[in-house]
């Protein structure tokens, strides 16, 4: 098992197979001047599978697929096939924003994907249009309805926005109530492409969207939250769905956090607030051992930041590049 130097077992990567996406939602990229990278930047799929099988040697149990939006990319479903059959892997998911994803959620099942994580900001079409520059709602409502519809358990992530989507949150909560999913309301991030940071604006923190759902639902009560859960969950009585809260920009889960990130273009990242640590596409393709990457890998764990705040003082530029660089 790999544990880092401050006594945090490790053994789930989250890994960007893309930086593209078919959506500008503001709060992660900027609308226009986007540069993407040409496809040898970016790790190939067979770098992938020799990385993500090094890291279930060394105790990687878990993997997340994320962008980007994963789907965009060109023969991905034979990517988690292979994914799926490496040993130790014993849980695959995924997280996407929908707007590809609904014909592949039978695949999905059949590969074994644990659970998708929908990105989702909100209910209303006009809103999701304004906050994702698309019109793009009616595939992502589908995509909810084939995974409800094949069984795949789903996280629906909303970002939480002043002015923008904050008088959607208790209409999401609603969702809950006749659905099994797990909502989860997102601090927003500076993470957006031009560095704008929440304290600059008006913030909704993980404890104001509680207070808010708690004063229409006063019998709201915390449940008890998975190992390593990023987010605070909690239940309204008959509800069949739960609620949860992530202290995004707040961080106060970093204590026991169990992730290690790779971008697309093969940056390791120890933390999601760091700028990179080394780049294992680069060593891959000078032609290092498997040892030798497991080696850079451990070094790198004994050198983690303590928690995301120490992270991002460690960096060698402030907050800037957006979301999709570096795999939500």
């Amino acid at each position: 098992m790999l544990i880092d130097n401050h006594g945090r077992p490790i053994n789930y990567l989250r890994l960007a197979v893309t930086d593209r996406c078919n959506l500008r939602c503001f709060y992660c990229m900027p609308e226009e001047g986007i540069q993407y990278l040409p496809k040898p930047h970016l790790l190939s799929y067979e770098e992938m599978i020799r990385l993500c099988t090094i890291l279930a040697e060394m105790g990687i149990n878990k993997v997340r697929i994320t962008g980007g939006e994963p789907f965009v990319r060109r023969d991905i479903i034979p990517f988690l096939w292979k994914l799926s059959e490496i040993e130790g892997i014993q849980k695959i998911n995924i997280t996407t924003n929908g707007v590809l994803t609904a014909p592949l959620v039978p695949e999905l099942k059949k590969i074994g994907i644990s659970s998708v994580n929908l990105s989702l900001d909100s209910l209303d079409r006009q809103r999701f249009f304004e906050i994702t520059r698309r019109d793009e709602f009616p595939k992502v409502w589908a995509t909810l309805e084939a995974l409800l519809e094949h069984d795949i358990p789903v996280k629906i992530n909303t970002v939480v926005m002043a002015g923008k989507n904050d008088e959607d949150i208790l209409s999401m909560v609603e969702l809950a109530r006749n659905q099994n999913v797990s909502l989860r309301f997102i601090e927003e991030m500076p993470f957006n492409g031009e560095g704008l940071r929440p304290e600059q604006m008006e913030f909704w923190s993980y404890k104001r969207i509680i207070d808010l759902i708690r004063s229409v639902h006063p019998e709201l009560y915390k449940v008890q939250d998975e190992p390593n859960s990023t987010s605070y969950n909690y239940h309204i009585p008959n509800f069949k769905g739960t609620v949860g809260v992530i202290a995004a920009f707040s961080r106060t889960f970093c204590g026991t956090c169990n992730r290690i990130r790779v971008t697309p273009t093969g940056s390791f990242r120890t933390c999601l607030y760091d700028d990179g640590v080394f780049n294992v596409r680069d060593f891959m393709r000078q032609k290092l051992s498997d040892e030798e990457i497991k080696n850079l890998i451990y070094e790198a764990l004994q050198n983690r930041a303590k928690d995301g705040f120490e992270a991002e003082n460690r960096r060698t530029s402030v907050v800037s590049e957006s979301m999709t660089t570096i795999g939500g």
